[in-house]
């Protein structure tokens, strides 16, 4: 097993299209055993879970998207993220149902995906973002599962008084350090100070910010961005967290390769 201190190592599955083959190639050229796992194949493939298991993977973590989600620009993802939207609202929740139970049958703790841009400053809008929450916590909870809302697409203060107000026992937080530079909402280093006890999961994922106003940040390897990764590190060491580090990588041409140098910074 690899391990960053006490940490884990892991790999999002989504990161090398969710190919079994080349996953457990990484596995065997990198030694990582944990993987983040996409549940989507296991729609279409009945056997996929099975498969995954057979590999020897321990999965730290499962996810799901949604289809309506359209990542094209920010204002279109700010449209049409998570569970938000009326118009699937229902199928959104039947989709979160079939995950937490599929979580819950792998015997995994944590499903992990975007809830969709938190905004508490308008009332309507925030009794809704409340009730879809506690409701899909109150799913998990009933399965003995964990959901973990992706950071990201507000800023760490708002995701803090939302988990506050909530206080549910089966919502919690997957950080990704990026995803708050990418999506220009704050200081990631700042932000795992304020949900320092809501952090089960973490993404090793490395971005720099835009310089234009509503713009993409972009992606770049772990190491060479914006997060600092020795400040970051220290931080949640700091507020004792004890997850699992799964590295997600969404850009590149050569994946592979990156994630095994990845590895290799962590366990330096």
């Amino acid at each position: 097993m690899k391990l960053c201190g006490n940490w884990p190592i892991g790999v999002c599955s989504w990161s090398l299209g969710n190919n079994l083959k080349i996953l457990n190639k990484l596995k065997a050229q990198s030694g990582i055993e944990h993987i983040h796992l996409a549940l989507k194949p296991a729609m279409n493939d009945e056997d996929y879970l099975k498969k995954i298991i057979s590999s020897g993977w321990t999965i730290s973590a499962t996810m799901i998207d949604f289809p309506q989600e359209d990542y094209s620009t920010l204002d279109s993802i700010r449209r049409t993220g998570g569970i938000i939207p009326d118009y699937c609202w229902e199928s959104n929740r039947e989709s979160v149902q079939w995950a937490v139970e599929a979580t819950s049958q792998l015997e995994v703790k944590y499903l992990e995906f975007h809830f969709g841009f938190i905004d508490l400053c308008e009332k309507d809008y925030a009794y809704k973002l409340l009730d879809r929450a506690k409701e899909v916590g109150d799913i998990a909870g009933e399965n003995g599962v964990k959901i973990l809302f992706e950071t990201g697409q507000e800023t760490a203060g708002t995701l803090c008084k939302f988990l506050e107000i909530l206080n549910h026992p089966a919502l919690a937080v997957n950080f990704d350090p990026a995803n708050m530079i990418l999506y220009g909402k704050g200081n990631p280093v700042e932000a795992v100070d304020l949900l320092g006890p809501w952090i089960k999961h973490v993404h090793i994922k490395d971005a720099i910010s835009s310089s234009a106003k509503d713009n993409w940040g972009s992606e770049v390897v772990w190491g060479i961005g914006e997060v600092r990764q020795d400040a970051f590190l220290n931080a949640l060491k700091r507020n004792g967290f004890r997850g699992t580090f799964s590295i997600e990588r969404e850009a590149g041409k050569n994946r592979v390769e990156d994630i095994k140098t990845v590895v290799n910074q962590l366990i330096r």
